[in-house]
């Protein structure tokens, strides 16, 4: 069943001004102010002017007047609107090939089917939104069965993630105010008058003295919110993107067919492309279908590509995913992503074959929702900090492990915490407690003394680390080390770790 996530940018204004001028102070207050003829408002502002009682529709004197240290900027629809834009056509190339404006302050897309690759619903949300908060946009972020519900929930529920279970819209809304159900301002202010306030009660209304009086837009949108009318989500497209299509006077619908004029659309697709001297990174296939909803299908490449073979095999290893439902009357393709890709000759029998391309089982795991790449190193004497993911065919790093130490082939990422007997201060322990199971130490060779970063963290100034690798009776061997110098503690806490185990 199709899911809907709708973002919800409630300080987009804001948040557009403070990521266009990064040297505004954080705990500075900004207020946009809307003019009409000699009127002026605040139409947004930021956290910080809230909190001193500035709030949208305070006249712009009075707002002045509460926080003297109020910046006010002139409102600017466009560029609101363009910074929204922006938003979704990144949103496009990072989760979905269906995503759209939900103007004036948010984007809805449909993430059927991709949820299981990030671990559920809330952990896909909660990835959202913590990515769009990295980029300094504050966000709330709802999930539904329908575009209209994700709208309200993002926008009634003061939390930053909202996951409506699947079948239970009517419960999620009933309580909403009217307001929420995307009607136009005089039919919410006359439905008010009416003594309505709730989505529930609206709902409970018999339909025909409500289509009498207001037209069919209260019922459209009621029956779109609780899914008994489809609301199609039209792709944001740009001028940039390579697209091409194929509709069909009557619709399809056997697996065969589809994968023949996908294999079609590639060859048109990967014309296109080298025409413009591209190569595609990401591809998206529409499915529009006759009762007007839509399946996207994407495929993914490691690094940029025009191989009409790998591309076509790519989509047919997946079209058997597509519910044609009564049939399909139009199937597009677009290179979501794509990147400058020069020709390049493969093969010759005047010099030795190059190495064994493993691109294609790079893209084979990343269609699967499998994250693939390359660990590279890093300078830093700290061990977890040594080390770094890079893409899996991205550029050779120049830098190399300088350690006199053997490195175990297994580094955790967080240091496990253990119990040890041991001899102070240089001492390899005579044995240790891991994860409840005792280990008696038959060798041990060490300490290797790692010091703190003091240059780049004022904390590690005196902090040490020592190293010891040490085999137990059965001829396992672990990577541990005691925080601090066994003397001082002003270098650590004398704790021992468990860091890592060789093969």
């Amino acid at each position: 069943m199709p899911r809907v996530v709708s973002i919800f940018f409630p300080d987009l204004p804001t948040d557009r001004i403070r990521r266009a001028d990064p040297a505004i102070p954080v705990e500075e207050a900004i207020a946009i102010i809307s003019k009409s003829g000699s009127k002026r408002w605040v139409s947004a502002a930021d956290p910080a002017a809230r909190k001193a009682g500035v709030h949208v529709g305070t006249p712009a004197a009075k707002a002045q007047a509460l926080f003297q240290g109020l910046r006010m900027i002139d409102a600017d629809a466009a560029a609101d609107a363009a910074a929204l834009e922006r938003i979704t056509m990144w949103a496009l190339s990072q989760y979905s090939p269906i995503v759209a404006i939900d103007p004036p302050d948010g984007i809805v897309m449909d993430t059927e089917g991709a949820d299981h690759l990030q671990g559920g619903e809330e952990r896909m949300l909660t990835s959202i939104a913590n990515r769009f908060r990295a980029k300094g946009l504050t966000i709330r972020v709802a999930i539904a069965d329908t575009w209209g519900a994700a709208h309200a929930c993002a926008r009634a529920i003061n939390r930053e993630t909202v996951v409506v279970p699947s079948g239970e819209t009517i419960r999620a809304v009933e309580r909403l105010p009217i307001s929420l159900l995307r009607l136009p301002e005089k039919i919410v202010s006359d439905l008010r008058t009416l003594g309505f306030r709730t989505i529930g009660e609206l709902s409970a209304t018999p339909r025909a003295p409500l289509a009498l009086r207001f037209g069919p837009e209260v019922g459209r949108r009621l029956d779109q919110m609780f899914g008994r009318v489809c609301e199609p989500i039209d792709p944001i497209r740009s001028p940039e993107l390579v697209e091409v299509s194929r509709s069909f006077a009557e619709p399809i619908g056997a697996a065969e067919t589809i994968n023949k004029y996908v294999g079609r659309l590639v060859v048109q697709l990967v014309a296109e492309l080298q025409r413009k001297g591209l190569g595609v990174r990401r591809t998206d296939l529409i499915v529009e279908k006759v009762d007007g909803t839509r399946q996207a299908i994407r495929a993914g490449t490691a690094k940029p590509a025009r191989d009409v073979a790998w591309l076509t095999k790519l989509f047919r290893d997946r079209t058997e995913r597509i519910e044609p439902g009564y049939g399909i009357e139009k199937l597009t393709l677009v290179a979501v992503m794509s990147e400058p890709l020069e020709e390049k000759q493969k093969a010759s029998s005047l010099v030795d074959d190059e190495d064994a391309d493993i691109t294609p089982l790079i893209d084979v795991f990343g269609n699967r929702g499998q994250r693939v790449y390359r660990v590279a190193p890093v300078a830093s004497d700290v061990p977890e900090r040594s080390v770094q993911r890079i893409a899996a065919v991205g550029e050779d790093v120049t830098e190399d492990w300088v350690h006199h130490w053997r490195r175990p082939v297994r580094l955790f990422a967080r240091p496990d915490p253990i119990e040890a007997i041991a001899l102070l201060p240089d001492h390899p322990p005579a044995s240790i407690t891991w994860r409840g199971k005792r280990h008696r130490v038959k060798r041990a060779d060490g300490p290797e003394r790692v010091f703190g970063e003091w240059w780049m963290r004022d904390s590690e100034l005196e902090a040490v680390r020592d190293y010891f690798v040490i085999e137990n009776e059965i001829g396992e061997r672990y990577w541990i080390f005691r925080s601090g110098d066994g003397i001082d503690p002003e270098t650590g806490s004398h704790k021992w770790f468990m860091h890592g185990i060789f093969g």
